[in-house]
């Protein structure tokens, strides 16, 4: 039988179920955009520009990207990208992280 440390219970006891759900939805958003983004822009600045704009997308943004996942993104898809990547927090961290705009 494994043991678990305390700290790993500390670490668990700090993850509510949803921010563990919404951590999931993100990290599939992101396989979803990241292939998306590397069309538009060489390998490191596409996934900067990922990163951008899946931290800028709202619960249900994530879950409709998260769709998505393992077939090639459609049309719909895309333009929710453009959405998201247009907004304004989005472009301030395309800019911190020396990303060209995306529109």
């Amino acid at each position: 039988m494994h043991r678990i440390g305390p700290m790993a219970l500390i670490l668990l006891a700090g993850c509510s179920p949803q921010d563990m759900a919404d951590q999931l939805g993100r990290r599939a958003a992101e396989s979803v955009v990241m292939p998306v983004m590397a069309t538009r822009m060489p390998s490191g600045r596409a996934q900067a520009a990922t990163t951008c704009i899946v931290q800028n997308a709202t619960a249900a943004e994530v879950q409709a990207l998260a769709r998505d996942v393992g077939v090639v993104a459609g049309t719909l898809t895309t333009s929710n990208i453009a959405t998201i990547a247009a907004r304004p927090e989005t472009q301030a961290c395309f800019a911190a992280a020396g990303v060209p705009m995306v529109g």
